[in-house]
């Protein structure tokens, strides 16, 4: 969804709206949320708000392509599609979903409260947001995977799936222990740590035992 008005702005202006927004949204969700209060914030009238963004269903909308395009952009850029291995791969993902989360706070707050809406008012546009999204997202993150290290006994396919699930239980438990810290206060290691014992069990699961080259280099 474009707003044109509003992406017209001068830079400034239109930062103010969207923090406003975004952080009402993501405090009181999309039902309690007050356009007055977001108008207040951003330091204009709420009538000046709406000559900007047509209705709150609108502004709504809006953050969430916005925030997903600079979430998706900084993801993309920051993993090695080159990498064969599966799990190498969801290594990487678990560890930057964590570093996004630290860098864009705010966005993945609005996330939440965008994921586990019930208002009607946006949830059906939303739903058909996600599915696009994730369709689009796991074939691209798992295209051109060395299937060649899986087990020659197991169902790959069934496989590939319990490692996806297993790698969003993992993403979920690190964003979780890092919610709130600063790097400083993080424990970078222990997390590498305790990620490695996981996907060393998936590894020990679903991959081939024995040479060297059927190892996981965790380090990558």
């Amino acid at each position: 969804m474009t707003l044109e008005k509003l992406g017209n702005l001068d830079k400034e202006r239109k930062d103010a709206i969207i923090n406003a927004a975004l952080m009402e949204f993501a405090t009181k969700g999309y039902d309690e949320a007050s356009t007055i209060i977001i108008a207040k914030n951003a330091g204009i009238s709420k009538g000046l708000m709406f000559h900007y963004v047509n209705s709150k269903k609108d502004l709504f909308l809006y953050l969430y392509d916005y925030s997903l395009e600079i979430i998706l952009d900084d993801f993309w850029g920051s993993i090695n599609m080159n990498e064969k291995d599966m799990l190498v791969r969801c290594r990487q993902i678990a560890f930057i979903k964590m570093e996004l989360l630290h860098k864009h706070p705010q966005l993945f707050d609005f996330f939440q409260a965008a994921i586990y809406t019930d208002s009607q008012e946006v949830k059906i546009e939303l739903d058909k947001k996600g599915k696009d999204i994730r369709g689009n997202s796991f074939h691209k993150l798992f295209e051109n995977i060395d299937e060649t290290k899986f087990k020659d006994n197991i169902d790959i396919q069934k496989a590939k799936d319990l490692i996806i699930w297993s790698l969003n239980g993992i993403a979920d438990m690190l964003q979780q222990k890092v919610k709130g810290l600063t790097w400083e206060e993080i424990n970078y290691d222990q997390l590498i740590a305790e990620c490695d014992s996981y996907f060393e069990i998936l590894r020990k699961s679903y991959y081939k035992e024995g040479g060297i080259e059927n190892e996981c280099d965790f380090s990558k």
